[in-house]
């Protein structure tokens, strides 16, 4: 009897608290997926990068051995006043002394990844007076740019998704469910193709040292976001019409993101994935609920009131049924 009351009311504790039983999975299986994620890439990457140490150790000790004349405390110190200007996207190098990271195209492509939050990092402020306009600069653009794609894509879902998808549900009578999956299915495809295939197969014929999987690799990096920055398009030596280039790479970024966010709308707003988020959702409590809990906590009071009232009349009436005497004689106790 006791294991039967004790289960019931485990059931009925998951059930009046499901909502968040599918948050905390949810919390696990996303510190799950992070450790997936760390595991994957040091067991990838870490073999990779021991190599490339060893390699410049032992280039290290081959210029110290051909330069007997230099002193292994000087080359640290150059190699470091070198590694610093390259992380500002200054190079020493000769081939690289033409490319300006602060005309104005260079400008306008690292305003573009500013407000857009990509941040590649090839690029930094030098001055603290740069560096202090970033803060503004930021601080007033990212939540304009969010208003400016919030009101561009509202204006673009209207025609690329909820009109076509209402016009054929009403005159070719399909199920707006199924034309809603066919159509952002269709949607994310050509996404695909138009601003990940296509330019990528651009990138990898204009960078002479780009393959495709590292154009591919830069156009999904560059428009979610992530903007990691080991690949930046325009920055090679004697890069013809560079100008003309990097505009042309600020425009695909703007016009790509708002794709992508068009895209992921369209996704958003499919019935399946609403239920899906619902379930890690608090449940709000609606009207009806509300007044029932007002109904009932009155309805109680009342209640309660209704039983003190009663209980002080029949206290009042205990009182006044006691008999009166007419005379002290009357009293037993006296007699």
């Amino acid at each position: 009897m006791l294991q039967s009351l004790a289960s019931n009311s485990c059931v009925r504790l998951i059930q009046n608290h499901k909502s968040t039983w599918y948050f905390v999975s949810l919390i696990l299986g996303y510190l799950l997926y992070l450790i997936f994620g760390a595991v994957v890439f040091s067991s990838v990457e870490l073999p990779y990068e021991d190599q490339l140490r060893q390699e410049l150790r032992t280039v290290k000790k081959q210029f110290l051995i051909e330069n007997e004349c230099l002193s292994e405390e000087r080359l640290e110190r150059f190699l470091k006043k070198a590694l610093d200007a390259s992380n500002y996207g200054v190079s020493i190098l000769n081939n690289a002394s033409a490319n300006w990271n602060w005309d104005f195209t260079s400008s306008l492509f690292f305003a573009s990844t500013v407000l857009s939050t990509t941040g590649y990092g090839h690029t930094a402020p030098l001055s603290d007076g740069g560096k202090a306009f970033c803060i503004i600069y930021s601080i007033i653009g990212i939540p304009f740019t969010l208003l400016f794609l919030t009101a561009v894509v509202q204006r673009i879902m209207v025609f690329s998704t909820r009109r076509p998808i209402t016009y054929i549900h009403t005159h070719w009578g399909l199920s707006k469910q199924l034309v809603a999956i066919v159509h952002a299915t269709l949607l994310g495809m050509l996404a695909v193709s138009c601003f990940f295939l296509i330019p990528a197969a651009i990138f990898s014929a204009l960078e002479e040292n780009w393959n495709f999987l590292e154009s591919f690799y830069f156009c999904f990096i560059s428009l979610s976001t992530i903007g990691l920055g080991d690949y930046v398009p325009g920055e090679a030596a004697n890069q013809k019409f560079r100008e003309l280039y990097k505009v042309g790479i600020t425009v695909y970024l703007v016009f790509g993101l708002i794709v992508m966010l068009v895209v992921l709308e369209t996704f958003c707003e499919l019935q399946q994935l609403k239920q899906l988020r619902k379930m890690f959702y608090l449940k709000k409590e609606k009207p009806q609920d509300r007044l029932a809990i007002l109904e009932h906590d009155h309805l109680s009071f009342t209640t309660v009131s209704e039983n003190k009232g009663a209980k002080s009349e029949d206290k009042t009436k205990t009182f006044l049924s006691v008999p009166t005497l007419a005379s002290p004689n009357d009293d037993p106790m006296i007699q």
